[in-house]
């Protein structure tokens, strides 16, 4: 009898998969990189499940060349570049890994929030250039979070932590979100639900944890930014695309938002060029989730999945909904 046969884009640095490669035909990239789309291509026809990121683009196309695919587990939080009607439509399972990696983003959210209101990279790099002769008061003034009004776009897991953690600095918390949060996790967080041109008009820090959707592509364009106060700080952990970056390009320039903090970016892995030039804006390479102890946690997550499905049960993490066969 034919043991499932499982792709992997992109061997796991951070997990022992060797039972899991003794239980299943795995086809596995190199752990420094991911298969090209080509070499993905040539193991789709033979393949019972896929492992894969978002880069890898599981569309109609890539769906149609899988005959025997049971589940396009993602190795992330989002899944936007996933065609899951599509899926569905075939009795695919699409799988993601929430809630392991929203302390971490939440973490990062604040670096960031706190390295660009205290410009700590722009003094970083003042030291590193061999600048600083004499202490001078005078030199990389920032700004306090205390007592600010942080408006966080997508209260969801990520963005209910970083409610959390904001809490510390005694910010005053305000949010939209697509559904507003029961009384009793308003008071816990300690934030106010407001509409979406209120939250842009009273921040001081705006941070984005939406999931990328149709409605939430280009949230904060230029409109948006001359509805904000003058000084305002924007962090994005999100996805790079609710923000339009020339926009805010724009609004960096002339002072409108006094700091950017962005972990994701439009058309990834490149950087929009005209923020490498700019000494307000902290730039990072996708690295919401990137600890070796979360990172773990998503390839388990990602296997569990896998062998519930391939093993005729329902997943632990779906994002649909199939039928199970007998």
């Amino acid at each position: 009898m034919r043991r499932p046969s499982v792709l992997l884009t992109r061997d796991f640095v951070e997990l022992d998969i060797t039972d899991f490669r003794s239980e299943f035909d795995v086809h596995a990239g190199r752990k420094d990189s991911f298969m090209s789309h080509e070499e993905i291509y040539t193991h789709l026809p033979e393949v019972d499940a896929v492992i894969i990121r978002h880069q890898d683009h599981p569309n109609r196309k890539f769906i149609e060349a899988a005959p025997n695919l049971k589940i396009i587990a993602n190795y992330g939080a989002g899944y936007e570049t996933v065609d899951v009607g599509y899926a569905t439509e075939r009795g695919i399972w699409v799988t993601n890994t929430p809630e392991v990696l929203n302390d971490t983003t939440a973490d990062l959210a604040i670096t960031l929030l706190l390295c660009v209101c205290r410009r700590v990279t722009e003094g970083e790099r003042y030291v590193r250039q061999r600048k600083w002769i004499a202490y001078n008061p005078n030199d990389f003034h920032g700004s306090d979070p205390r007592g600010k009004t942080l408006g966080i776009i997508g209260m969801g897991r990520i963005g209910q932590e970083f409610a959390r953690l904001a809490q510390t600095f005694k910010m005053k918390i305000i949010y939209h979100n697509r559904r507003r949060l029961s009384e009793e996790v308003e008071s816990n967080l300690e934030a106010e639900y407001v509409e979406f041109n209120d939250l842009l008009a009273r921040s001081d820090f705006l941070s984005i944890h939406t999931p990328l959707t149709d409605e939430t592509r280009y949230l904060l364009d230029t409109d948006e930014f001359e509805k904000m106060k003058d000084g305002v700080f924007v962090i994005n952990t999100a996805r790079g695309q609710v923000i339009r970056e020339s926009a805010l390009a724009v609004a960096l320039k002339s002072g409108k938002v006094a700091g950017a903090g962005l972990d994701v970016h439009e058309n990834e892995p490149r950087v929009y060029s005209e923020f490498l030039e700019l000494e307000n804006v902290v730039l990072l390479p996708h690295l919401g989730s990137a600890t070796l102890e979360t990172r773990a946690k998503m390839a388990a997550l990602t296997v569990e999945n896998v062998r519930l499905v391939l093993s005729g049960q329902r997943p632990r993490t779906p994002v649909n909904e199939v039928r199970l066969t007998p």
